[in-house]
């Protein structure tokens, strides 16, 4: 297979770049697979979707707020998107990175931080110091004033309320820190949402995987098996491996809410649809031939051509069902990408 196969036109207008409020309104595609039957529905709508006795399964990763902006001396603007940091010394992108002078003293956000380049790693990634006033607690300032690490096609100018886009690029469920980009199809679910389908009987459970810098990597090969993913950290639980088990006793569904979750899944699968505890780093590329040994049902936002997340979609479909499905949802008016509509896999 090749990457050019998973291309398909997508009008400029159908990319989100503001989520709909609130968020348990968005649109929702449903393809049963037993019927090849789509329909239209609202995430609203899962509790009528879904069985009594099904799993839910989300990803409690939090976003860190990693993203600052600033300017040169020049006037020219700098952002910045932290990778990791080990006290003052990080790695991450930086844009524009090749005009980064090693020892430059570039204010960020008003001055309140100021970054120093210290070498090039390549890629739009530097190594740098962050500094923090004299006084101040470097994770502290850090967290009055970073902003939350949206997707570069999801475009501010730098006046925006950055406390409404932290809040709004987080689950409402995150409880661990670690991501560097949200799991989004968890960016759905409210409160009433979980109280309507806890009503109904649907379970659900946590796993963890930190989104990394991964995600914002495009597939660079021509063969989709060519394409190495980077590692992402993970833990499931011993519970959770319980919760699949009793799922398989009583002949429900294992629903995977994200690409995050899915991955996490299959990356512990063992015989007979089951999980075992683990904890680690994971690089699984899910794609049409590699079988889904888990995960029966996939909740999933619409994703960018060529993606390895549509890939992991066609793992479920197929090449052709996937993007004749991604043609009706172009059609029918769904938003894209992360602050956008999603589609339901059963």
């Amino acid at each position: 297979m090749f990457v050019s196969d998973f291309r398909f036109e997508l009008p400029e207008e159908q990319i989100a770049t503001q989520p709909v409020e609130p968020r348990d309104a968005a649109r929702l595609l449903v393809y049963e697979r037993a019927q090849d039957r789509l329909s239209h529905r609202r995430i609203l709508d899962l509790p009528e979707l879904l069985a009594p006795g099904d799993l839910l399964v989300l990803n409690d990763t939090k976003v860190l707020a990693c993203r600052l902006l600033g300017r040169r001396a020049s006037g020219a603007r700098v952002e910045v998107l932290i990778l990791d940091r080990d006290g003052p010394l990080c790695r991450g992108f930086v844009r524009p990175a090749r005009k980064a002078r090693t020892g430059e003293r570039i204010p960020l956000e008003g001055g309140r931080l100021t970054m120093v380049p210290l070498a090039d790693l390549g890629g739009g990634v530097l190594r740098f110091r962050l500094e923090a006033p004299a006084g101040r607690d470097l994770g502290a300032v850090l967290e009055e004033v970073g902003r939350a690490p949206l997707p570069p096609y999801i475009q501010r100018d730098g006046g925006e309320d950055p406390a409404a886009d932290r809040a709004r690029y987080q689950t409402t469920f995150a409880r661990v820190p670690g991501a560097v980009a949200a799991p989004t199809a968890g960016l759905h679910f409210t409160p009433r949402l979980f109280e309507a389908l806890a009503q109904r009987g649907v379970e659900r459970a946590f796993v963890t995987l930190h989104v990394g810098e991964g995600t914002f990597a495009p597939v660079r090969v021509e063969r989709v098996e060519d394409h190495a993913m980077h590692a992402e950290w993970f833990d499931l639980p011993e519970p959770v491996a319980a919760a699949v088990a009793g799922v398989r006793q009583r002949g429900a569904r294992v629903v995977a809410v994200g690409s995050t979750s899915t991955r996490t899944l299959e990356t512990c699968a063992v015989d007979g649809g089951l999980v075992e505890p683990r904890c680690g780093e994971t690089a699984l590329f899910l794609h049409p031939g590699r079988p889904i040994r888990v995960v029966d049902a996939l909740l999933t936002n619409f994703h960018l051509p060529g993606s390895t997340l549509l890939m992991l979609v066609a793992a479920f479909l197929g090449r052709e069902r996937t993007l004749a499905i991604y043609a009706e949802a172009v059609r029918a008016g769904y938003r894209f990408y992360s602050f956008g509509d999603a589609m339901l896999i059963l």
